[in-house]
């Protein structure tokens, strides 16, 4: 499967575009939208709802906030950003990333419009000065959108020690087959490598190469 992300925020401007990463959160979010008339498109994750989780008990009542950046793991090394069920192959390579000594600040981007009310991602590039971005459209699509948000925007620029690095799916056309996500998207592996590669440019001695 593919990822049209780029073609809808270029598309569909004046919208609400939510991205949950889980049923729990697309729940919120359809909750929070029946309160209001405003016209919205959720993308529903379909690798995220096959998760176990644990629903809440008020799972027709609560909200997802719309434009509110979720940080799930506070670090100082690296801010990495994502949504989506990609978000969660971000999430289960954290003891990993503590094992080599990484400390990544990883947030949620839940939704693409609106983007970052509060700037909640740029307060954390201002910490850790590296910003990656993983995304599963593909290159330019996305993650440009959201490079635009974050670095001009927000004024990231002027708080990077290190150029931004996208991890995103590859050019070509969406596989198809059994484990077409896995060679097609970014997976563990890959954002795990380009998470260290950043950390080894600022500090060789600390992170020597892998291979």
């Amino acid at each position: 499967s593919g990822s049209p992300m780029g073609m809808i925020v270029n598309g569909a401007r004046g919208v609400h575009l939510c991205v949950p990463r889980n049923l729990t959160e697309a729940a919120g979010f359809y909750n929070t939208l029946l309160q209001g008339d405003d016209p919205a498109i959720v993308i529903e994750p379909l690798n995220g709802y096959r998760l176990k989780e644990n629903l809440p008990s008020n799972v027709g009542e609560f909200t997802t906030p719309l434009g509110k950046p979720e940080i799930v793991n506070e670090g100082s090394d690296i801010t990495v950003i994502s949504y989506g069920s990609t978000f969660n192959i971000i999430e289960g390579i954290i003891p990993q990333l503590e094992e080599a000594g990484i400390s990544m600040e990883l947030i949620d981007v839940r939704t693409l419009m609106p983007f970052d009310l509060d700037h909640v991602i740029g307060k954390s590039l201002s910490k850790t000065n590296r910003l990656m971005i993983v995304d599963e459209d593909v290159p330019g699509g996305g993650s440009a959108y959201i490079l635009h948000k974050v670095l001009e925007e927000q004024g990231g620029y002027f708080n990077l020690d290190s150029e931004p690095k996208c991890v995103t799916a590859h050019d070509h056309r969406p596989a198809y087959a059994s484990d077409g996500d896995y060679f097609s998207k970014p997976n563990a592996e890959d954002i795990f490598e380009a998470i260290y590669e950043v950390m080894r440019k600022a500090d060789t001695e600390r992170f020597p190469a892998i291979y």
